[in-house]
């Protein structure tokens, strides 16, 4: 039997990169193998993957060398970044521009590239239907991923820009979730009027990027959107009252009020929210569920997401 092809997963014990790392070792008779990236090998995290078959290893985003070590011998890798460690879009397009040095010293055939749009190709900076934060953005979060697609096409690093969508998983760990109001029932809060949202679960977001990594020359070069689902507040609302047996209510508030929620990060999540509801048609449109199932068969709908994780949604 031939050699596998390596493919190095950054953030290997988070959301989207253990997703992936365990869409890999389940699929026992592909060509693949994994080396799983994090920064401490001695977590339980990482010692559950290595135990699992993984190699794991340690790497340091913000040094390039480090990710060059971590990306020897590898045919493919996933990079993503996490803005809400330090909240800085800039920190986020430094890691990236090494990443793509790293990729292109190390040959890398294949990098899938966890990003999302940068919003102010909708909304410039001198648009005040929604305030610009930290200087020069209007979703930091968004904006610092969207605007470093390039460095992977100007370094002629083989990319598959790979856009995502909200986490289903932030009901269980952002404190998104149902909240119990004066009036006994609980209730969500959206600033998306009745516009769709798209979500999918975290571990699907891994699994999907596996599908992209098996087709391959297909995909590279493009940009590819993925979701689970698409549902509106109320509808979202209707879910979650069958699915924990408690009347849940969609609470529609305007982006400004969501911004001044007073959480970290609320003003640039409000903004978001604001981005998805006025340029739905063009966010949605981009997300195709179809071929994200033909990514991963077992993709699942938001009802399915509630029927395997619903009984662990804090409700206080």
């Amino acid at each position: 039997m031939s050699e596998k092809k390596i493919i190095t997963v950054f953030g290997a014990t988070g959301a989207q990169g253990g997703g992936l790392v365990k869409a890999i070792l389940a699929d026992k008779g592909s060509n693949f193998a994994v080396r799983a990236v994090t920064r401490d090998v001695s977590s339980d995290k990482a010692k559950a993957l290595a135990e699992q078959g993984a190699e794991v290893v340690s790497a340091d985003l913000d040094n390039t060398d480090s990710i060059k070590q971590a990306l020897k011998g590898s045919y493919g890798a996933y990079l993503v970044t996490n803005f809400w460690e330090h909240f800085s879009a800039e920190k986020e397009q430094q890691q990236v521009a090494n990443f793509a040095d790293a990729a292109k010293a190390e040959e890398v055939k294949h990098v899938v590239w966890s990003t999302l749009e940068d919003t102010r190709d909708w909304v410039p900076l001198h648009d005040e239907r929604m305030p610009t934060l930290h200087g020069k953005y209007k979703v930091p979060h968004f904006d610092g991923k969207g605007s470093s697609d390039k460095i992977f096409d100007e370094k002629g690093v083989p990319t598959t820009h790979y856009r995502t969508s909200f986490y289903w998983d932030n009901f269980l760990h952002f404190g998104m979730g149902p909240k119990k109001a004066e009036d006994g029932k609980y209730h969500i809060y959206f600033p998306m009027n009745d516009e769709k949202l798209a979500g999918m679960a975290a571990e699907d977001i891994g699994k999907c990027a596996y599908g992209l990594f098996k087709k391959g020359d297909e995909v590279i070069g493009k940009t590819i959107a993925v979701a689970g689902d698409k549902v509106t507040g109320h509808e979202m609302a209707d879910k979650f009252s069958k699915a924990l047996g408690k009347e849940v209510v969609y609470t529609n508030v305007t982006p400004e009020a969501y911004r001044n929620f007073g959480f970290p990060g609320a003003d640039d999540l409000g903004n978001m929210f604001q981005f998805y509801r006025d340029f739905s048609d063009d966010f949605n449109g981009r997300r195709n569920l179809e071929y994200a199932r033909e990514l991963n068969p077992e993709l699942q709908s938001f009802d399915q997401w509630l029927g395997n994780y619903g009984a662990k949604i804090p409700m206080d």
